[in-house]
């Protein structure tokens, strides 16, 4: 199917359209009220700096459900030492700033663009993105982003300045959303690292029903 253009209406087609690479739409905004639109209907922005905004919404869906997270041993143990300090939504901007300078390592760019970071910067400002900080000494060693709509969890990136730190955050991440009883995290991206983690992919159509059925619930905005 053809991949629909986007104008200033905030409107998408729905997931199944998506190409077989997940692609949906081209075009739009990343307005607050567009990005939040889109996540509810299971489709993210992901870009490089010099290409238009594209739309995604891949077919299987790579998701984490909080009680099959898979802590090894070394990392349950880095835990029990309290090597590392771990803290939400205290250093939103570090965060993202450092997942975009990981994301250019060994790479040509980054789809963590200036406007991505503004973008989502305004959305932790209205208390709908989050992040997980994890500091050693004092100092920002790691950490995740991503956006928390219902009972979901949408995670967007993490990076690690010293070892397991971004395993570290997931790990708080999880242990959060088994707290409040989130139903998924979704990690969007298919990748070996997750899977060993614990995620698991699953038909677009499956992911569409979960997230409805998580959706439900009100979102626990503000800070964490």
């Amino acid at each position: 199917m053809s991949v629909q253009i986007l104008d200033e209406e905030i409107i998408f087609p729905h997931p199944s359209n998506a190409d077989k690479d997940g692609l949906l739409a081209i075009g739009g905004d990343l307005s607050a009220e567009r990005l939040l639109f889109a996540y509810a209907n299971g489709i993210y922005p992901w870009f490089n700096d010099d290409s238009p905004i594209l739309w995604w919404s891949p077919d299987p869906r790579m998701i984490l459900i909080p009680g099959e997270f898979k802590r090894s041993k070394s990392l349950a143990h880095t835990i029990r030492r309290g090597k590392f300090e771990i803290r939400f939504d205290e250093d939103f901007k570090s965060v993202i700033k450092n997942c975009a300078e990981a994301g250019r390592r060994g790479e040509e760019g980054t789809w963590i663009t200036p406007g991505m970071i503004s973008a989502y910067i305004k959305l932790y400002e209205t208390g709908f993105a989050h992040s997980v900080e994890i500091y050693l000494n004092g100092n920002l060693a790691g950490g995740l982003y991503g956006l928390s709509l219902g009972k979901v969890f949408f995670g967007e990136s993490m990076f690690h300045l010293e070892r397991d730190a971004s395993k570290v955050a997931l790990a708080a991440l999880v242990d959060r959303c088994l707290e409040w009883d989130f139903h998924f995290i979704d990690v969007q991206q298919r990748t070996d690292h997750l899977r060993s983690l614990g995620a698991k992919s699953i038909p677009r159509a499956s992911f569409l029903s979960m997230l409805a059925g998580a959706l439900k619930y009100p979102t626990l905005s503000g800070k964490w």
